[in-house]
């Protein structure tokens, strides 16, 4: 019996998680830039991502690396929202050191989470992580609001800027141009061409290959300029 309860408490206690392809759980919260709810940013890309607490130092230097970097999300119609279960005036306070220390202005509104709401709806929470603090979770949504990535860091390592970049290049060329991306792919290089789902396509595919102008390393493996 004490087994089953405690299996029943884990489950309570375990964070929701958002998957891939799911609708972004929507949320309403208090920011440094006013109210703002999800539903705001509809027709936009949105990075949504949390840190562990304000005026710590692997969160500065990823703020300092997000702002620096906030044009280039913009120029990819993209809106940077960040979220730590601490106060505005907190956030006001660490923008303002930010921006004297090392000369950067934060452009993109910060969630003051206090009571975990948006934290726990995204599964930001994880209690051997720790029980008051969020983790470094990332989530990319789509301009429909589907959840697109996901990436999560522990505490200890902070995000990798570039890869959050091209990540979002790949989802949007992948819409665009209904293709895939392989690895370490930036854009400017080839792109997968989804593989034939029937014999005729197959035969179509190979008939054509130096017409199309297509590299193929086998008939399920065909890559063409972006």
């Amino acid at each position: 019996m004490d087994v089953l309860l405690e299996t029943a408490q884990a489950e309570t206690e375990a964070p929701a998680l958002p998957r891939i392809g799911d609708p972004a759980p929507p949320f309403e919260a208090k920011t440094t830039q006013g109210m703002l709810k999800l539903s705001d940013l509809a027709g936009k890309w949105v990075v949504l991502f949390s840190h562990p607490a304000d005026f710590t130092p692997v969160c500065t230097t990823e703020f300092v690396a997000f702002a620096r970097r906030a044009e280039e999300f913009a120029r990819r119609n993209v809106q940077l929202v960040g979220l730590s279960i601490d106060s505005v005036y907190s956030h006001l306070a660490w923008l303002r050191n930010i921006e004297e220390r090392f000369g950067v202005k934060v452009p993109f509104p910060i969630i003051a989470d206090l009571d975990m709401t948006v934290a726990r709806r995204y599964g930001m929470i994880h209690p051997k992580e720790g029980t008051t603090s969020t983790v470094r979770a990332l989530f990319i949504i789509d301009d429909r609001q589907v959840v697109r990535a996901i990436l999560y860091y522990p505490m200890s390592t902070g995000r990798n800027i570039d890869e959050v970049l091209r990540i979002i290049d790949s989802l949007q060329t992948v819409d665009r141009e209904k293709v895939a991306t392989p690895a370490d792919w930036h854009p400017g290089e080839p792109v997968i061409l989804p593989p034939p789902q029937t014999q005729a396509d197959l035969q179509a595919r190979l008939e054509r290959v130096e017409q199309a102008g297509y590299e193929c390393k086998d008939w399920y493996l065909c890559l063409r300029k972006a």
